[in-house]
């Protein structure tokens, strides 16, 4: 008799985002070296060293997470072209809503459908609502999500060992809700934002914004600015009608709850400096390096 045959075993293929989480952790560390060293424009060769692997590897694992090579992707998150992009379009804002998605990188974008809560159930902490929350990888290391009945309510990102505090950070916005683990539902919300493959087209995502009234105009805001674009804190204080309001535009845009889907990572200083950003400027520097490489995919 001869003996049973050892069972096959086939390697399950890593999810795109997987991938993408791994890519990142690289990605951040030459994001760091690179915004230490900027005015030097480092070699790519010398970006690799810092990063802990090869020329080669590097180049090869830029062009798989964002389709640039490093030293494109370099010359995207200059000083120089933040102003430039300012520049070029000081009222992105009214061309904006003048195009409405028809504009540059709007193609890019995500198809958002927003609604509010009331003021009242703001005021309450959230108490009476049910929030369920999952963490995923992304192409900017872990996406915590969290929805509602009525969509996503809250988008943040995390480094490996990190996840609690961003939970953390995210259940202090609405101290009185209740919050439920569930991977399973934020999984399909996540894919949508980050996955092209997941058929986001017409498709809209909903999302649902819990804030003061100013705030909540001001990520209104936000909403309107396309990919390969960016504004300024000034700009979005004249669009809201509170033109000496730039220091409270600036703290609304710190407390948006929807990382990345409500774009406050394109809100810059008027110099071109990025300022700051809730989650680390490394991963807003990677954040505008990964779009530009969206809306200027040739670009070398």
């Amino acid at each position: 008799m001869l003996p049973a045959a050892a069972p096959t075993l086939t390697a399950t293929p890593a999810a795109p985002l997987d991938i993408a989480a791994r890519d990142y952790d690289v990605v951040r560390r030459a994001v760091e070296y690179i915004s230490r060293n900027v005015r030097r424009q480092p070699e790519v060769e010398e970006i690799a060293a810092a990063t802990g692997v090869s020329a080669r590897a590097l180049t090869d694992l830029f062009r798989r997470w964002c389709g640039l090579t490093p030293k494109a992707f370099l010359q995207a998150v200059t000083l120089d072209r933040a102003r430039r992009v300012v520049a070029e379009c000081p009222n992105v804002l009214d061309a904006a809503l003048e195009l409405g998605l028809s504009g540059p990188g709007r193609l890019h974008d995500l198809f958002v459908v927003h609604e509010s809560m009331s003021p009242g159930e703001w005021k309450t902490g959230g108490a009476g609502l049910v929030i369920r929350f999952g963490f995923h990888p992304s192409p900017f290391g872990q996406a915590l999500a969290m929805s509602t009945p009525r969509g996503l309510c809250g988008l943040a990102f995390a480094d490996l060992g990190e996840e609690a505090a961003a939970l953390a950070d995210m259940r202090s916005r609405w101290p009185n809700a209740t919050y439920v683990e569930d991977p399973a539902s934020t999984a399909p919300l996540v894919a949508q934002i980050f996955d092209p493959a997941a058929g986001r087209g017409d498709q809209p995502l909903r999302i649902v914004f819990i804030g003061t009234d100013f705030e909540i105009r001001v990520w209104e805001t936000l909403l309107r600015i396309p990919m390969g674009r960016a504004t300024t804190y000034s700009s979005i204080a004249e669009h809201v009608g509170s033109p000496k309001a730039a220091r409270a535009v600036g703290a609304a845009v710190g407390k948006n709850p929807i990382s990345f889907v409500v774009p406050c990572h394109r809100v810059i200083g008027k110099s071109g400096d990025l300022t700051g950003y809730h989650w680390g400027l490394t991963r807003k520097r990677a954040i505008l390096g990964w779009e530009a490489a969206k809306v200027e995919p040739k670009a070398e």
